[in-house]
């Protein structure tokens, strides 16, 4: 038995050193890192389970636990991923340090292995292995998100002093006091570790601290959260660990209204690894925020060009350090902070912000730059999971009409209109029957499931009717900006005949407000395309056709400014004058902006129809309205 012990703790030792040597010559290629990794944890596993083919004995346990502690951290080095599930190992140990001191645990989980060991082995030996094995059970629990049972843990690891002293103040954070106050057992130079329990310790503070913080941040707990990764930010980790820190630090701050505190924290992880492209994306955000443009811009170009490049993965700057921050901490909340973008979703928002800020020109290369991305199977790439921050691709066809037309490229906006009009037909049904409310019961009945995919399907077929009836809405009005009236009016009449399709049943609702989104923006394009149309028909001089169109769009719209507009304009071409102007001043008298803050925010590739749906000769028509009640009064005097 002796000559075995010596045998073992002489193989312990010399692998143990192989493996600080390397260390100490520094990191070599990330390839022979790994492989090292591998050939020590198959050296420690074999090791292992030669001193186990033996009963367990009082004095071969110190360096079995040592040789398990050695074993498990190359099993989580090898396999450099995240640390999942249970470890087996530790509970075998804990079964063995039973069995040598005559009693068992068989049925016991191992936190109630963990509470029966320390509580009934006194064995002065075994308390720094013990100890040092508590830490590893420690990480294994906290990359499991188990806080509890890890401050239970550490409780029972403490002694009176130990507890004393690190008793949990109002306002400590409870786990870090228990970690920071454990005391380290010291390193016996005959049985040597891989990685010292004193990194072990700072390395499980800083996950902690960080992981404590993601979850405060997901509770909406913000100054809690603030000051968890505060701390974390001043631990134990690399670079790459540290970028992400800051960058939930800026996530943080801004989501407490601290949008320049933000931006330096997000400066600050970019600096500290350049890789960290999540910190650049959350920095655009911030100051889209702000409303600087052209910073945001400037932001997403660098953005969408690192993406392009694919930088090579940044490696750990610990290479020799087998358990690190990053095995421990992986929650949702983490994971979505530091979602990469495709650079397709990119130069979508690129393109995207451009049109809103009215940079028309930019706004339609960006597009195109897109549309020549779904050629290359965009699809495929993008992911499916609802974290793409890309619309619906029809709607990014539209918005690219939008900005064809209002850049001047009619022609090319009919176009692309008319792709989305062939790839739409055949996804609609002849009628679409639809409810006033789409929305789901909150109280879940019997074959609500059969219910529920039946109400999506009829969502999809209301947005593929507004993507279909926009596109004749675009062509509509691209046709009339080339002095095409007739063509246009062909457009303006498709779209309204397809929005003949939906059939609206339900008790009588007149605010718009209470209509399903889907319905509303087709409600909207109704408007749009009467209006359209009566335009063109005043172009002809078929001024009973248009006032009928204006009509027709203000009993879909009441007291709409630009059909009531038109409506007074028709009517005085059709020399009604006393009508027009009753009609004028009924509109005078409404309240300005009374309907458009009405209803929710238009689609964005509806926005340039409603600026052109505005009525141009507002002043020229009041004058004339007015002249005209002047002449009145005077004749009636």
């Amino acid at each position: 038995e002796q000559d075995c012990l010596r045998f073992w703790a002489t193989h312990s030792r010399a692998l143990a050193e192989r493996w600080k040597a390397a260390r100490a010559a520094g990191p070599g290629e990330p390839a022979a890192t790994r492989e090292l990794r591998r050939r020590n944890r198959d050296a420690f596993g074999e090791l292992l389970l030669s001193i186990r083919g033996l009963p367990a004995a009082l004095p071969t346990l110190p360096l079995e636990l040592t040789v398990l502690y050695n074993s498990l951290l190359f099993t989580v080095g090898a396999s450099d991923s995240a640390i999942k599930g249970e470890a087996d190992g530790i509970h075998q140990g804990l079964l063995r340090v039973l069995e040598a001191c005559g009693t068992c645990g068989q049925d016991l989980s191992t936190e109630e292995l963990w509470q029966k060991v320390l509580q009934e082995v006194t064995v002065e030996e075994l308390q720094a292995p013990l100890h040092r094995l508590g830490a590893l059970q420690a990480a294994w629990w906290l990359a499991g998100r188990r806080l509890g049972s890890i401050a239970g843990l550490f409780q029972l690891l403490s002694t009176a002093e130990d507890t004393g002293r690190g008793h949990c103040s109002e306002g400590q954070n409870e786990l870090l006091s228990l970690l920071k106050a454990w005391r380290v057992p010291a390193e016996g130079a005959s049985l040597p570790l891989v990685q010292s329990v004193e990194d072990l310790k700072e390395i499980l503070c800083t996950a902690a601290a960080f992981l404590q913080g993601l979850q405060e941040l997901e509770a909406g707990n913000f100054r809690t959260a603030l000051s968890l990764l505060q701390e974390a930010a001043g631990g134990f980790c690399s670079k790459k660990i540290l970028a992400q820190i800051y960058t939930c630090l800026g996530c943080c701050t801004q989501r407490m209204g601290k949008p320049q505190t933000a931006l330096q924290h997000l400066k600050r992880a970019l600096q500290v690894d350049f890789q960290c492209l999540p910190a650049l994306s959350h920095a655009a955000a911030v100051y889209h925020e702000l409303g600087e443009m052209d910073t945001e811009l400037q932001a997403l170009a660098l953005l969408y060009e690192a993406l392009e490049n694919k930088p090579p993965a940044a490696a750990s700057s610990s290479p020799y350090f087998l358990i690190r921050t990053e095995l421990l901490v992986h929650s949702p909340t983490l994971t979505s902070l530091l979602r990469h973008h495709h650079p397709s979703e990119v130069k979508y928002l690129l393109a995207q912000r451009c049109l809103q800020d009215g940079r028309v020109t930019d706004a339609v290369e960006h597009y195109l730059d897109f549309l020549a991305l779904l050629q290359g199977g965009l699809q495929q790439q993008v992911p499916l999971d609802g974290s793409s921050t890309l619309p619906r691709i029809p709607e990014v066809f539209l918005e690219a009409a939008s900005a064809l037309e209002q850049s001047g490229r009619h022609q090319d906006a009919i176009t692309v209109c008319e792709e989305v009009i062939k790839r739409t037909t055949d996804l609609i049904p002849r009628m679409l029957r639809v409810e006033k409310r789409l929305e789901q019961p909150e109280c879940p009945l019997p074959g609500a499931g059969l219910a529920g995919g039946l109400l999506s399907q009829k969502k999809d077929s209301l947005c593929c009717l507004a993507w279909r009836t926009a596109g004749y809405l675009h062509q509509g009005w691209a046709w009339a900006k080339l002095g095409e009236s007739k063509e246009a009016i062909t457009q303006f009449s498709r779209c309204l005949g397809d929005l003949l399709r939906v059939q609206l049943h339900g008790p009588a609702i007149e605010p718009t407000d209470n209509l399903p989104p889907e319905v509303e923006v087709l409600q909207k394009i109704r408007l749009l395309s009467l209006i359209g149309r009566g335009t063109q028909f005043l172009e002809l001089g078929r001024h009973k056709e248009a006032l009928l169109d204006f009509q027709h769009g203000l009993q879909v719209s009441p007291g709409d400014p630009a059909a009531a507009s038109y409506l007074v304009q028709a009517l005085w071409k059709l020399d009604r004058k006393q009508e027009a102007a009753a009609q004028w001043q009924k509109l005078s008298q409404s309240s300005p902006g009374e309907q458009e803050g009405k209803g929710r925010p238009l689609p964005l590739y509806l926005v340039s129809c409603l600026e052109q749906a505005m009525f141009p000769h507002s002043q020229t028509l009041a004058s004339t309205i007015q002249d005209y009640l002047g002449t009145a009064a005077q004749d009636t005097s």
